[in-house]
């Protein structure tokens, strides 16, 4: 995997005009860096309340078949510690936390405090009192070689700068420890014109019924094409310094679970 690096800018150029040509993508637009955190809050914060209704509708149900196999090769057992990274409303620490038990601690954590929020409340209305704080995975808030697992899911994508966090990810786990990125993929070609069909015409129309929010929906669907196919995340990976990646395709490639381990 090559490794591409910006130009120094030239010294004679102020240091604004250099932040200005940082960019980034945000869906198929092209947006400077230090906006397109703000832009993804956005999308965020509009969908929170109905996110797990589009989640379901969305997906005909299957997320729930993907988070489940990400939770049994996550093994987590009683005691661990757990970091669940951009966990929205809940469900991967929610299973967790059951696992892990009274002896375990497990955070739910979230950059946008929207979908923090309704992940909190639900795991409260459950009886399940974990740790939450919003955070920046590309500044995990965390001592280096804390958890057991890490875990990100349907979160990576909207990263800036995916390199960074997948290294602070790496950098928060015990040597040993597992790293699980679940997150959608490329897939399979002769499935691939149905699916671009329906994710640029039925998920913004579902957003637009459901939601209140045709964009963000169609943002949505352009994220999963600008995210690397499972080649390229398995060596960012490998690049972060993680040992035995592999992945698994699950709906014929519509998603895919990374994992991972820190060997220290």
């Amino acid at each position: 995997m090559q490794n591409t690096h910006s130009p120094s800018p030239r010294s004679d150029q102020p240091a604004a005009a250099s932040q200005a040509e940082a960019s980034t993508h945000f869906g198929f637009k092209t947006v400077a860096e230090k906006e397109k955190a703000g832009k993804v809050a956005e999308v965020f914060h509009s969908v929170a309340s109905r996110y797990d209704v589009m989640n379901d509708l969305m997906s005909v149900g299957l997320h729930r078949v993907w988070k489940a196999f990400t939770i049994g090769r996550a093994d987590v057992r009683p005691g661990m510690k757990v970091l669940d990274i951009a966990g929205g409303t809940g469900d991967l620490a929610r299973a967790f936390a059951k696992k892990a038990g009274a002896a375990g601690e497990v955070w739910l954590t979230d950059i946008n405090d929207s979908m923090l929020r309704v992940g909190r409340d639900r795991l409260t209305d459950k009886g399940l009192l974990v740790p939450a704080a919003v955070c920046d995975a590309e500044k995990l808030p965390f001592p280096s070689g804390y958890f057991d697992r890490v875990s990100v899911a349907f979160g990576l994508r909207n990263m800036t700068h995916k390199d960074q966090a997948l290294a602070e990810m790496r950098r928060v786990l015990k040597p040993g420890g597992k790293l699980l990125v679940l997150e959608f993929s490329r897939v399979a070609k002769p499935l691939a014109p149905a699916y671009d069909w329906y994710s640029f015409n039925i998920l913004p129309w579902l957003g637009k019924k459901v939601a209140g929010d045709e964009e963000s929906y169609r943002y949505l669907a352009e994220s999963i094409r600008m995210h690397p196919d499972q080649g390229t995340l398995a060596g960012m990976l490998e690049t972060a310094g993680l040992s035995r990646v592999r992945y698994f395709n699950l709906s014929a490639g519509l998603v895919a679970l990374h994992e991972g381990v820190n060997l220290g």
